[in-house]
């Protein structure tokens, strides 16, 4: 299958996280195995979800070393979005495949997949390694168990590309992301009764604003790195919900906040700061009020930065290739960080602009997909 091919049966999958990406794992590995290419699966603890690693060796069996493309088959929901098209069905129109994962990352996949026949005929001296993950979307949830089955196996690639859409540009790094759940546990009382309950809500909303202190702060100190096109770590609270009704004091608010750090910020000290302020100020204030009250603040995902070194080799044949010198850096998240903290040199490079990702009618252009194919081609005859 060519890489247009290889795309439209990929969206047919919905491999959104919430969802099994078993049965685009499946198919894939079926294809693999047919080429007579070695595979490996990992697993989540449900057994719904799987990794996929698959290598083709070197001319003489060598299957350690070499170089990893890598990718995610999870895609974001498609809920309260107005598509034109169906967003499991890719659509070609105008120069552009429509469909859901089209850009993120499902693109890079298909090239990446329907290349592995040219790949084989090619005397490799370093063998190539392909790694499909779970659960991106939702804090990188499946390439740790992945990495811990390769140093298991004793396979460790001597460089990464991580196909996120980048329109093909290098990026050497990128923040890095945590997410909390808060719950605020207060006492329902009628409102007219205010000093019988505990309003959640208000509390809430003082740990809200108090996050929001900490951005300004952020905003107006740094540090800095301009090389992203927001130059400092911000902090955001991104949903809430609670209360019960128009006339009851709020026994219970819930809010989602998160942080994205730059390198040189340690994200421990944001969290202690928090955890700080709502154990030494928030909740003794509610506790006056009524017993049994609380604040819990619980991180959901976490997904480290990703810096790379200007001197890596695969930093320097991907600047060789592409033609770009420009240090360039991306405020969201991708594997890279996982794949680094491993110790694998790695770079994130991929057909689709992130503008596109996410949205209702997402897309990825056909020049940007040629251009990956051609990418992938030199990579693999100069490393």
């Amino acid at each position: 299958m060519n890489t247009l091919e290889w795309l439209s049966q990929l969206i047919q999958f919905d491999t959104t996280s919430r969802n099994s990406n078993l049965e685009l794992i499946e198919y894939v590995q079926s294809w693999f195995i047919n080429y007579h290419v070695e595979t490996r699966l990992t697993r989540d603890a449900t057994h719904k979800k799987a990794n996929l690693f698959a290598t083709l060796p070197a001319h003489n069996g060598n299957k350690d070393g070499g170089i990893l493309l890598s990718g995610h088959t999870d895609v974001v929901p498609v809920d309260g979005q107005e598509w034109n098209t169906n967003p499991f069905e890719a659509v070609q129109a105008d120069g552009k495949i429509f469909g859901r994962g089209t850009c993120d990352m499902k693109g890079f996949l298909a090239v990446a997949l329907a290349l592995v026949p040219e790949f084989k005929k090619l005397k490799l001296v370093r063998p190539v390694h392909f790694a499909l993950s779970y659960d991106e979307e939702v804090g990188c949830i499946g390439v740790p168990l992945l990495l811990e089955d390769l140093q298991k196996a004793g396979i460790k690639p001597d460089a990464c590309i991580v196909g996120e859409p980048t329109d093909m540009h290098p990026v050497i790094a990128h923040k890095g992301i945590h997410v909390f759940r808060c719950n605020v546990y207060g006492h329902a009382a009628h409102s007219s009764l205010t000093t019988q309950g505990c309003n959640a809500i208000e509390y809430a909303a003082q740990l809200i604003c108090y996050i929001r202190t900490l951005a300004d702060e952020f905003k107006q100190a740094g540090p800095f790195d301009e090389h992203y096109d927001v130059p400092f770590t911000s902090v955001t609270t991104n949903m809430i919900q609670g209360g019960t009704a128009h006339n009851i004091i709020p026994a219970h608010c819930e809010f989602f906040f998160e942080f994205r750090h730059l390198a040189q910020v340690k994200p421990q000290i944001i969290i202690d700061k928090i955890h700080a302020y709502v154990c030494n100020e928030l909740q003794p204030q509610m506790q006056k009020e009524k017993t049994g009250v609380r604040i819990a603040v619980d991180k959901i995902a976490a997904v480290p930065h990703f810096e790379s070194s200007d001197h890596t080799a695969i930093n320097q044949l991907v600047s060789a290739i592409t033609g770009e010198t420009d240090i360039r850096k991306v405020a969201y998240a991708t594997e890279a960080g996982l794949f680094e903290q491993a110790h694998i040199p790695t770079i994130v490079c991929g057909p689709g602009n992130i503008e596109q990702a996410h949205r209702a009618n997402e897309f990825v252009t056909i020049r940007q997909l040629e251009k990956c194919e051609a990418f992938l081609r030199e990579v693999m005859m100069r490393f």
